[in-house]
């Protein structure tokens, strides 16, 4: 199918940019190469997109090296002018992005026009409204002296988008790090680049100067290698798998760049005998099975008081077989595709894994058996019960519709299990016990702690994690502050200072 009839049969209106995005104009690879990005319904080519090599790097961090000087002293109001018209034009567009990124990456319709495309709306609105709230501090130190702080932008900063919410990390990756005055070189993965190009876009259109933000989809091996260890780039911030961050802190070594990484995460998602069992089936449904698990925040660990544990699971699993599979631009359908076939064969991998330590298989565990979907990424929503927590479907994060059940008997055991992975992005728990909730957020190893809920975001609250789910913080006042460096400022204001050598 011709480009032109796949824009028209997703009801889009305007083409699908394919080509990079640096100085402010779309271009293409200087190697002409490019890349198919697939439809994950079919696995059916929706572009031909051009692939970032080395030099489309050094060609973007040259432009953004040019614009950095006027875009960070230009006025941090007009700066979050630019952001706040780009939120305007976001929402203007919201149907056409709710569909460019349900075509990209499977994510259901309905997921993208209630969440993704509003919270990128408003994280750019939030950052745009911040842009000239952010300030420094007046210190009090000896008399006689003034010693202030200036809160100043790093430079050309590096950023990777990972592929399973490529739309929002566009947002929460770029809207602090421009308020701040930083200027950007963003690489979204190369399997879903089409909404961070259609970004760059209403960018343009929004007024931002070029050189200010380059968009280069490339492989990470090569575009993604080239920017950790870039001596143009003073800051590099990732969100994708622990391995990967890992590699780039190596490569970042050579210039000394800041680092923030957002990687994996094994979720604990508790419930305890005295919660709201109504509240919390829903809610662990939602954990796992939202964005078809592809999510580093999934409640993918659920650990069940020994007490409430049959029950629970028998009404769980009939929640999880009743979700509705489907092509993902059916406004009706719950659960889509997984991003990648390659992903797909690798979540059915831990089913094996899971069978092999003994695990039993719930529910799902295998792809949909309707015709429809069989040339798909499909996958049920599996649950599985672990025979222990250290078994390697309980310790490694699978990313995807695959719930690991696990129980305890009393909230000490409950610590434990929680706290005995590497990882430390978010947790979760039900409980009516107040004095409980408040005592197991304090003692869960986790960035992130969600009571009597699960996997709630907003552009003030910092998001982030702890051991090897990373470090750094993206959203609210920690996010411009991971963007900006601070000067001390002394000034002697009538300070008497005594000659120190005598002579």
């Amino acid at each position: 199918m011709k480009l032109a009839d796949i824009e028209a049969a997703a009801g889009l209106r305007s083409p699908i940019r394919h080509q990079l995005f640096i100085d402010g104009q779309f271009v293409d690879a200087a190697n002409g190469e490019t890349l198919a990005t697939l439809n994950p319904h079919d696995n059916s080519t929706i572009a031909e997109v051009a692939l970032a090599g080395r030099e489309d790097v050094d060609r973007a961090v040259a432009a953004a090296t040019r614009a950095f000087p006027k875009w960070a002293r230009l006025a941090a109001a007009d700066r979050g002018r630019i952001l706040l018209k780009l939120a305007d034009l976001i929402e203007a567009n919201a149907e056409e992005l709710a569909r460019l990124e349900s075509l990209d990456t499977g994510h259901p319709l309905k997921d993208s026009r209630a969440l993704d495309v509003p919270r990128t709306a408003a994280c750019f609105r939030y950052f745009g409204g911040m842009a000239d709230k952010f300030q420094g501090e007046t210190i009090p130190v000896e008399a006689g002296f003034l010693n202030y702080t200036l809160r100043e932008p790093v430079g050309v900063v590096g950023q990777v988008v990972p592929w399973n919410f490529p739309l929002m990390f566009t947002s929460w990756k770029m809207a602090p790090a421009l308020a701040a005055g930083n200027t950007v070189v963003m690489k979204p993965a190369e399997i879903t680049p089409l909404t961070s190009l259609k970004i760059a876009e209403l960018m343009a259109e929004a007024g931002m100067p070029a050189g200010v933000v380059n968009v280069v989809p490339g492989l990470g091996a090569v575009a993604g290698q080239h920017i950790a260890e870039h001596a143009g780039i003073a800051k590099v911030a990732f969100t994708g798998s622990t391995a990967t961050g890992r590699r780039i802190v190596a490569a970042s070594a050579g210039n000394l760049k800041k680092v923030q990484l957002e990687l994996g995460g094994k979720g604990a998602n508790i419930v305890f005998d005295d919660a709201n069992l109504t509240a919390a089936i829903n809610g662990s449904a939602w954990a796992i099975f939202h964005n078809q698990g592809q999510a580093c925040i999934a409640g993918s660990r659920l650990m069940l008081h020994e007490r409430i544990a049959d029950e629970f699971l028998e009404k769980f699993a009939a929640l999880a077989k009743s979700i509705r599979l489907g092509h993902p631009l059916d406004a009706a359908t719950e659960m889509g595709p997984l991003t990648s076939a390659l992903h797909r064969d690798r979540v059915l991998g831990y089913v094996g894994v899971a069978r092999e330590q003994g695990g039993e298989i719930i529910a799902g565990g295998k792809a949909p058996a309707a015709a429809e979907l069989a040339r798909g990424c499909y996958v049920e929503p599996t649950i599985v019960r672990a025979k222990s927590f250290k078994d390697r479907v309980a310790q490694e994060e699978v990313f995807g519709p695959f719930v690991t059940v696990l129980t305890f008997k009393d909230d000490a055991e409950a610590l434990a299990i929680a706290n005995g992975t590497d990882y430390g992005l978010g947790s979760g728990l039900w409980t009516s016990n107040v004095q409980r909730a408040h005592r197991m957020a304090r003692e869960l190893h986790a960035g992130m702690v969600w009571i009597n809920s699960y996997k709630r975001v907003n552009p003030g609250s910092p998001f982030g994690g702890v051991g090897q789910s990373g470090y750094g913080r993206e959203m609210g006042f920690d996010a411009m502050r991971e963007y900006t460096q601070v000067k001390s400022v002394w000034v002697n204001v009538d300070a008497q200072i005594p000659p120190w050598y005598s002579r």
